[in-house]
């Protein structure tokens, strides 16, 4: 094992991760950007898992493995998002904790 698998294993954590920060903000406001990053998600993180499986198994592909996880992580990042922060924190944006914005507040 060489240490590329760590940063494969790594990136596919920050993609996965990535997706589920975009699910629990569209869950909590309903935007739609955010709607299509979370569907989006889960096939980048699918390809980003087939990176790390690549990677894992054939040594010899390692680079092929690190080029779909590399992939997976740009066009995470090409989605348009809106904006759903003003004066929060850092922490609050890394773990997505945002302002429930519902129409049937009660």
């Amino acid at each position: 094992m060489t240490y590329l698998i760590y940063v494969a294993m790594f990136g596919t954590a920050a993609t996965i991760f990535l997706w589920l920060r975009d699910a629990r903000i569209f869950f909590r406001t309903g935007f739609s950007g955010y709607r299509k990053a979370a569907y989006y998600g889960v096939l980048y993180g699918a390809l980003a898992t087939l990176g790390t499986m690549i990677t894992l198994s054939m040594t010899s592909f390692e680079l092929l493995g690190l080029g779909l996880i590399l992939a997976a992580l740009y066009l995470q990042g090409k989605i348009e998002r809106e904006k759903v922060w003003k004066n929060e924190d850092t922490f609050q944006r890394f773990i997505g904790s945002v302002p429930i914005n519902r129409m049937n507040k009660k």
